[in-house]
Formats: structure tokens, C-alpha cells, sequence
């Protein structure tokens, strides 16, 4: 057992230690939860009694914090340093001028840092944390004010802080981890000891107050199909799976976001996953382990990246991000056919493009502002679906945009 196993074990017994002395738990009555496709109700913070057979024991989580969920999310993408600088007042102001509600704060980002510093001081993940947000409650204090809907945004399995730190966990390429050409690691989703080293970050999450924990990058690097025999990592329970290679891919990723889901039952928060637009049109990704309908039916909340400027020459338009109305109306179309087979589909959230894609060379692009914005959602209004985020990485946000569309 290595030094990060051993560690999270250790962790994850004080967990228990907590939930036994009852310190923010109480112990409640469980009844069955049922997912609505478009409609959420009013979501607090607290004790609440439930249901369930006299055999389970249940805990529920009370932060102290009440936060009522939207008529429809409507959200912003904010990085740690936005979250703890001074533009998280021009993020605020935003919220009180628009129809905007709702912001998605990475609290643990694309590197594989936490945000914040933990509040125990021996935590074990003291030594990944940033200090980006200085004072978390303060944060959600203002978020409770100010009426803003908190999602907690965790990056999972693209972490090259700890695919250095512990490279078993990772892929390797000649004995050394490998990363992409953009110089980012991965770490394995075929192994439990990552699954629960990010279930404890999101459990911290919900913690803090957060209502709704989003899992992004679950899934494989990009292009792995062509990489599996040529790196070298373990497959954990994996090994005896019946399948082939695709298929257990397909297995880890999916039951990683099954198992998170039961494993944060009991803080009484929505789980959400990203997803690649593109695994809707497809029976699944092979390379990246992503079936869109087999992740769907372990979410609250489904979020699908359909940047224009992320597709190639689908839905018969040869240049997407001069299209932003088309493209998200000609998806939406595909996703809500595959909710549609679901007993009980998620909430259809996509992230939608708020910034200019100039890398795409000339002709190619065009300037994203209002219209664009707009455009992307009257795809959305237009079939159904009334949810959704604006992605800029830079947290820059489009003035004058219309964002119930009231002027249509």
C-alpha cells in the first residue's frame, strides 16, 4: 500500500470518525428521490427527515447556508483567482444586472490544485492547495446575498499535480509520465485510490455549501485508443472485466460517476458531469470511455461542451463557429433523443461559447459577443431546454446580452 493510498484511507476513516460524533451530520429518515428533466425545487442546506428501511442508517449534511435553486440555472464559469480577487465583484454585479444566477467555481482546477486552503492544517491535501480563495466562507456568504446558485467545480482525472507526485497512478511512457502536447498529465480512471482521493474534494465541496458538485475531464486523455498499447499503467479491478479495451473504459468512467454519486448522497447535493458534445451523436467515445446515455442515467445534471468552435464538419456545416444558432439547435435536437430513451433523464445543461475562437485561422471564426451568445441560446429556447453555462476562460463575460431572450 502506497503513501497516498495509505493516506486517503486514514482520511477517509476520519471521515467516519466525524459522521459517528455527529459534528455537522445528523442522522435522518431517507425517502426515494426523483429526478426532474427540467424543473428543480427549492434546495436547502439542512436537516431534513426521510424515509428509508429501519436497516440503513442515513446522515445528512447541514453547511448552514440556504441557497434556493433558479427558475433555470443560468451560469458563468469562475476560475479560483476571479473567485478570490477582485473580479468576483464584477461577477456579482453581473448576476444582480442580468438573468444570470448561477456561478461554477473551480475548486479544484485544470492542474490539479485546490483553490483554497483547507481548514485543518494536517490536512492531506494541504500541500496541493492554492490560496486563490483567501477566505471560502466569506465567498459563500456573498453567493448566499447575493442569490447566486454554487457549483463546485472539480477536475478529475486530468491532474498533472498528481500524476507527478504519485506516477503509479498515472500512465507511463518509458518510465516516466506521460503527458500530452500540451504538457498535461492524467491519472488513471481504472484505479478506486483516484476515485476517492476526488470524492473526499468534492465531499469538502459540499462542505463549504456548495449545492451541486460538477465533475469535469471524466474521462481518458484525448486519443487514447492510440496510445493503450503503448503505455504502461494498471487496470485495478478491471483486469478480469469481460469486454475489450473500449469497453472497460467505457465501465471505469461511468461507474466512477455511479460510485460518486451514492458516495455524496448523503451531503444532499446535485451531481453533474461534463461532457463532449460529440458523445451524443455517437453509440460512445472509444478512446475517452464517455457513453453519453450510461453517464446520464447517474447525474442530476448533464452538461454537454457544444462550442461551435470545438466541432468539425457535423451536422452538415463545414465551418461550425460561423454558425453558433445551427449548431446548437441541430445538437440539442440529437441530445434530447437520447433523453428521451432515459426513465428518468437528467437536467440538460450545455456550456455554451462565450469567447472568440482566433486559433482556428481566418475564415474560420468569427467574433463572439452578444448576438453570438444569444444565438446559441434561442438553439436551446427553441427546443426545450432552458438551463445553461457560458464558458470564457478568462471569465470576460459579453456585455448586453439578452439572456431570457424578452426582446424575441
Amino acid at each position: 500500500m502506497g503513501k497516498f493510498v495509505k493516506q486517503t484511507v486514514a482520511a477517509l476513516l476520519a471521515g467516519v470518525s466525524v459522521l459517528s460524533t455527529g459534528v455537522g451530520i445528523a442522522s435522518a429518515e431517507d425517502e426515494a428521490a426523483t429526478v426532474s428533466m427540467a424543473y428543480h425545487g427549492e434546495k436547502e442546506n439542512a436537516l431534513s427527515e426521510r424515509t428509508l428501511p429501519d436497516d440503513i442508517a442515513r446522515f445528512i449534511f447541514d453547511s448552514g447556508y440556504t441557497f434556493e435553486y433558479p427558475d433555470a440555472v443560468r451560469g458563468v464559469y469562475v476560475t479560483g483567482h476571479s473567485a478570490g480577487g477582485s473580479r468576483f465583484e464584477n461577477l456579482l454585479d453581473l448576476m444582480d444586472d442580468t438573468a444570470l444566477n448561477s456561478m461554477v467555481i473551480d475548486i479544484k482546477d485544470d492542474h490539479g490544485y485546490l483553490t483554497y486552503r483547507p481548514e485543518d492544517e494536517d490536512s492531506f491535501y494541504m500541500d496541493i492547495s492554492q490560496e486563490y480563495i483567501k477566505d471560502p466562507a466569506e465567498m459563500m456568504s456573498s453567493l448566499e446575498e447575493h442569490e447566486v446558485y454554487p457549483i463546485a467545480r472539480i477536475v478529475v482525472f486530468k491532474d498533472t499535480v498528481l500524476a507527478e507526485k504519485e506516477p503509479e497512478l498515472s500512465f507511463l511512457e518509458d518510465g516516466e509520465v506521460w503527458k500530452n502536447g500540451r504538457g498535461e498529465a492524467f491519472v488513471n480512471p481504472f484505479l478506486k485510490e483516484v476515485w476517492d482521493y476526488n470524492i473526499e474534494i468534492a465531499k469538502m465541496a459540499a462542505e463549504m455549501g456548495f449545492q451541486e458538485i460538477q465533475f469535469d475531464y471524466v474521462r481518458f486523455p484525448e486519443g487514447f485508443e492510440r496510445r493503450d498499447e503503448m503505455l504502461d499503467y494498471e487496470v485495478g479491478d478491471y483486469k478480469e472485466r469481460e469486454g475489450d479495451n473500449v469497453q472497460r473504459r467505457v465501465d471505469a468512467v461511468t461507474e466512477f460517476v455511479e460510485y460518486a454519486n451514492e458516495q455524496l448522497e448523503p451531503y444532499d447535493v446535485d451531481v453533474s458531469v461534463d461532457i463532449f458534445g460529440y458523445t451524443a451523436t455517437l453509440p460512445e467515445a472509444p478512446g475517452i470511455g464517455q457513453n453519453f446515455t450510461r453517464i446520464s442515467e447517474h447525474v442530476d445534471v448533464i452538461s454537454s461542451m457544444i462550442y461551435p468552435s470545438h466541432w468539425t464538419a457535423y451536422f452538415g456545416i463545414d465551418k461550425p463557429d460561423l454558425y453558433p444558432y445551427e449548431i446548437v439547435s441541430e445538437y440539442t435536437k440529437v441530445e434530447n433523443a437520447k433523453l428521451e430513451e432515459l426513465e428518468e433523464p437528467p437536467v440538460s445543461r450545455p456550456w455554451l461559447q462565450d469567447f472568440t475562437a482566433t486559433y482556428l485561422g481566418s475564415g474560420n471564426y468569427i467574433s463572439y459577443g452578444a448576438d453570438e451568445v444569444e444565438a446559441q441560446i434561442r438553439g436551446l429556447y427553441e427546443n426545450g431546454v432552458d438551463e445553461f453555462l457560458l464558458w470564457n476562460a478568462g471569465n470576460s463575460y459579453s456585455e448586453g446580452v439578452d439572456y431570457l431572450l424578452e426582446d424575441d
